[in-house]
């Protein structure tokens, strides 16, 4: 047990790399600015924003991101589509870390988006804590 609580000690928490790139793909003004205003509290400002889905795919062709934040309803395209797009074709952001950001909770929905390829899962409305956490994660300065 002792052993244990020595690496536990040893153990650094992850803190959030502020030099990553986002992509916010959202047709929601306000969500817009609300996933914006709480990346900027995680100190991280190297933001774009896409206002649906075929906007984003375009976006990811000429500029890598090492997140996006992808809404899974959107007129045009929508974020399933988006993310499918993005993960066949050879652009810069083909292996980025998409994370689906939802209001669809029912059953299957959270299959639905990891099965598309995107990598994670967060409800709305969203909280910082979770994003945070999620942020830690997936664009932390320590690699898993």
């Amino acid at each position: 047990l002792e052993r244990l609580k020595d690496r536990r000690i040893e153990r650094k928490p992850r803190e959030i790399d502020a030099n990553k790139s986002v992509l916010i793909v959202e047709d929601d003004r306000t969500n817009q600015l609300l996933l914006k205003s709480m990346l900027k509290k995680a100190k991280i400002t190297n933001i774009d924003i896409a206002n649906n889905g075929a906007e984003g795919v375009d976006m990811t062709t000429s500029t890598h991101y090492d997140l996006i934040l992808m809404d899974c309803q959107m007129p045009i395209m929508d974020g399933l589509e988006a993310t499918r797009q993005i993960r066949s074709s050879n652009n810069p952001c083909s292996e980025s870390y998409i994370i689906a950001v939802t209001a669809n909770v029912m059953s299957g929905d959270r299959e639905r988006c990891l099965e598309s390829g995107m990598n994670h899962y967060i409800k709305k409305p969203i909280k910082y804590p979770e994003l945070k956490s999620i942020l830690k994660h997936f664009v932390s300065k320590q690699q898993c």
